[in-house]
């Protein structure tokens, strides 16, 4: 009893500990290559948020017409995938998923052995898990935000069939010494202007009906030409100075 008592704390402990400052700060220099460095948080985008609308409307355009030949030349990214066709530097790959939740709200219950939520530069987080309190939140969220017919985002990630088929954001894995990252999350606010029949494809949420800001999304941006096959690496810390 007493070993199974400890496997669990240590699980959850494996879990958890990336979260932890303390432990982040004594472990990160071990590993050099894992950490993305910025000198302030304006450098932290790779590309334009103008650039990074344009690609998105024209995805979700393209499945709004519901074209599959027009999608693969929108992102050149294989659907549900972490492999990919060929990406060129500085290409954008579709948006990250989950609950948005700003720094003030609770979301305690829902970190607890969740490995997907990640953190924003700005504190704000964003939970990416499609099992157990994670799913049910962003269901509830999601079939709250509606406008008359119009659905203001995607419940359809949480499935297997799902609307953008590029939003695989929260799987793709931590690069190491030996094998560097080859794309970087950038954070993006979806303008108030964005069309809304388009917002359907949008895999967030806000956890509050009634917020002032944007909606947050993260999405993966090229650092390099990356070869068909190829498993796509990101820097899971930033640090900006």
């Amino acid at each position: 009893m007493f070993r199974i008592v400890m496997k669990r704390i240590l699980d959850n402990w494996k879990s958890y500990r990336h979260r932890f400052v303390p432990w982040i700060a004594l472990n990160l220099r071990k590993n050099e290559r894992t950490i993305r460095q910025v000198t302030e948080r304006s450098k932290d985008r790779l590309v334009s948020d103008e650039v990074v609308s344009e690609t998105l409307l024209r995805l979700f355009r393209a499945l709004l017409r519901n074209d599959v030949a027009h999608q693969g030349e929108v992102l050149r990214l294989l659907p549900a995938s972490t492999q990919t066709r060929y990406l060129s530097p500085e290409t954008t790959e579709g948006p990250d998923k989950g609950t948005i939740y700003q720094a003030y709200e609770p979301i305690l219950f829902q970190s607890i052995r969740n490995p997907f939520v990640f953190r924003c530069i700005d504190h704000v987080l964003i939970d990416g898990n499609d099992k157990g309190i994670s799913k049910i939140v962003y269901r509830s969220c999601s079939g709250r935000d509606r406008l008359g017919p119009f659905s203001l985002s995607d419940i359809t990630w949480l499935t297997a069939n799902t609307k953008n088929p590029l939003a695989v954001g929260q799987y793709v894995n931590n690069c190491s010494n030996e094998r560097a990252a080859n794309v970087c999350y950038q954070e993006y606010d979806v303008p108030e202007a964005f069309p809304l029949e388009l917002r359907q494809y949008l895999p967030n949420v806000d956890y509050r009906h009634d917020t002032q800001r944007p909606l947050r999304c993260v999405v993966l941006v090229a650092l390099r030409d990356i070869c068909p096959g190829e498993e796509l690496f990101s820097n899971y810390f930033t640090i900006v100075h």
